[in-house]
């Protein structure tokens, strides 16, 4: 479980393809305080330490996560968003992010507004997958307030610590995103359909 807050962006050292699995070796600042079989968000994905080092770690994506994901686009040298898993006894600061990826969304506008950042992303809805004008979302492990909610699109604002601590200031127009929407949304969505019967 994660609280959308990234520590600090990764980098990618090496990618190695393993039949259908993915292997992906990064570098962080809190390496040499990870340890094997840790939960760590990647871009938003739970992901399992399965090699520590000195200088680096090794984490395994299956195919099902590269489908859904854009970890199977991201590349060497690339800065990944990272978060270790929330204690119990912390501090909620962000929502309740669970690492599961829902989809993809692509950055389709970035508007400057006097100092931070308006991004417009577009997605292609799936599973009554919504979001809710001042609800929670989560962009590549970032836990993010949705400003103008629509059907297949949404915005999210970012102040300037945001952009420079997190990848956000690589995305780019077109720039494929990992999108978890609200785990409550989420599970409103599918009572009332069942309710509804539809």
């Amino acid at each position: 479980m994660f609280s959308g807050i990234v520590e600090e962006t990764g980098i990618v050292k090496t990618i190695r393809k393993d039949g259908e699995n993915v292997h992906y070796t990064l570098t962080c600042k809190f390496v040499k305080e990870l340890k094997i079989d840790q939960s760590l968000s990647h871009n938003g994905v739970c992901l399992t330490v399965v090699n520590v080092t000195d200088e680096d770690y090794t984490v395994t994506a299956v195919q099902e996560t590269l489908i859904k994901s854009n970890l199977g686009k991201i590349k060497i040298g690339d800065k990944v968003n990272l978060e270790r898993s929330m204690k119990p006894d912390s501090l909620l600061d962000g929502h309740i992010v669970q690492g599961h990826v829902d989809q993809t969304a692509v950055c389709s506008k970035i508007d400057e507004a006097d100092g931070s950042w308006y991004y417009t992303f577009e997605y292609e809805p799936v599973n009554d997958n919504v979001t809710v004008e001042k609800g929670s979302v989560s962009v590549n492990g970032v836990s993010l307030t949705v400003v103008n909610s629509k059907d297949s699109s949404f915005q999210v604002a970012i102040i300037p610590f945001t952009h420079e601590i997190t990848n956000f200031h690589t995305i780019k127009v077109g720039t494929v995103v990992n999108i978890e929407f609200d785990i409550i949304g989420k599970y409103i969505t599918k009572i009332v359909k069942q309710y509804l019967g539809k």
